[in-house]
């Protein structure tokens, strides 16, 4: 199992309620679920700020997170993710 961090900063709410209807499927296609996700988010060490929305994520393996952010059948599922605002990706191990 892996895990990847997913840090948003939302700017535009319509595509994030457009990614949100299509989010599960296109994670699940490549083994992956959202563990959990939340937008009370809180730094409590460090200078970077709190986004406001984050998630993690969890894949099989590696591949299967790389496979799903690589999969051209996907484009227009992450590009909702994109365009509702600034968004970072992290795999964790």
């Amino acid at each position: 199992m892996i895990y990847a961090y997913v840090d948003m900063n939302i700017t535009n709410p319509e595509s994030l309620g457009q990614y949100r209807d299509v989010a599960g499927a296109a994670l699940q296609k490549h083994g992956g679920a959202v563990l959990t996700a939340g937008k009370d988010n809180l730094t409590i060490e460090g200078v970077h700020k709190a986004p406001d929305m984050a998630a993690i994520l969890s894949f099989p393996d590696k591949a299967s997170a790389l496979a799903w952010i690589n999969d051209p059948e996907l484009a227009s599922v992450h590009a909702l993710r994109r365009g509702a605002g600034e968004v970072s990706i992290i795999v964790i191990g």
